[in-house]
């Protein structure tokens, strides 16, 4: 189905399912963008490439941009809606999990142009978003992939893991799980100052497709045992058939790193910018 076409269909859809006349969608200049209320969503896709062979390309981080919506209007029947809203957190919930729908559907639009069945996708859930949903993770998103012509294998559902959710990893298996019951690989993210006992042990448990690392501040991080854990990290995910991805890499320093330790993908500016000199050479 042609990008247009997908476009006004999820508008007709989301405009009967909430019956309040929004049409969220917009393409321009070959790209979808989602209003959410004053601002526009949109995507930066970046390669996510093979260690040893970065020419590789597995799959596409989608990754939010976020402009101002300038031209909203708010009608009548909107100001309704907002003002019938209840105050408690349940409202907060549903808009938590409004937006994160939103922005995924937004990045799977964007990414079917150059969509190959090889790659994968990855997109960002909100933690949040899955503590909200009680069961059936990923069946309503799983009818947009259905309807853009791919599959849930060709998606890995991404989740940042920190500290602060740390109480709630058990709540987080269960949404993780019912996602990959429904086909989808999965992610695990994390910083280097969250690798501890209990993100081992969720590695462990959720038993994901792939576990990733931010390299950002790495280059600060005063730790003897930092070869040791970067490498512990990959002989974990190694032993659960994953595979390990460091993100956000900036310079060649990192990208070294990274080989040395046995990262198996790697992500980043710095990948780019030498493809860019390699193509001009």
């Amino acid at each position: 189905m042609p990008l247009q076409q997908l476009v006004e269909y999820f508008n007709d859809r989301l405009e009967q399912e909430h019956k309040n006349g929004l049409r969220p969608f917009i393409l321009e200049n070959g790209a979808v963008r989602g209003v959410f209320g004053p601002i526009l969503i949109g995507s930066r896709l970046s390669p996510i490439r093979e260690t040893l062979r970065s020419a590789n390309v597995i799959g596409q981080i989608a990754q939010l941009s976020v402009t101002s919506n300038s031209s909203q209007t708010i009608q009548s029947s909107g100001l309704e809606n907002i003002l019938s809203l209840p105050t408690e957190e349940p409202a907060q919930a549903e808009s938590i999990i409004n937006f994160d729908r939103l922005s995924r559907a937004v990045h799977m639009l964007n990414y079917l142009p150059q969509a190959h069945l090889d790659e994968l996708l990855f997109l960002e859930v909100d933690p949040r978003h899955i503590l909200g949903v009680k069961e059936d993770h990923g069946a309503y998103f799983e009818e947009v992939i259905v309807a853009c012509g791919l599959k849930t294998a060709n998606v890995a559902i991404s989740l940042t893991a920190n500290n602060a959710y740390t109480g709630f990893y058990q709540s987080l298996l269960k949404g993780l799980h019912n996602y990959q019951r429904r086909g989808y690989r999965v992610a695990l993210k994390f910083d280097y100052h969250t690798l501890e006992k209990s993100a081992f042990e969720l590695i462990t448990k959720a038993a994901p497709d792939f576990i990733g690392l931010s390299a950002l501040n790495l280059d600060r991080v005063r730790d003897n045992k930092l070869l040791e854990k970067l490498q512990h990290f990959n002989s974990l995910s190694r032993s659960l058939n994953g595979r390990s991805i460091m993100l956000n890499i900036d310079d060649k320093k990192t990208a070294v790193l990274a080989r040395k330790t046995g990262f198996d993908l790697v992500q980043g500016h710095y990948f780019e910018q030498a493809l860019d000199i390699s193509v001009a050479s």
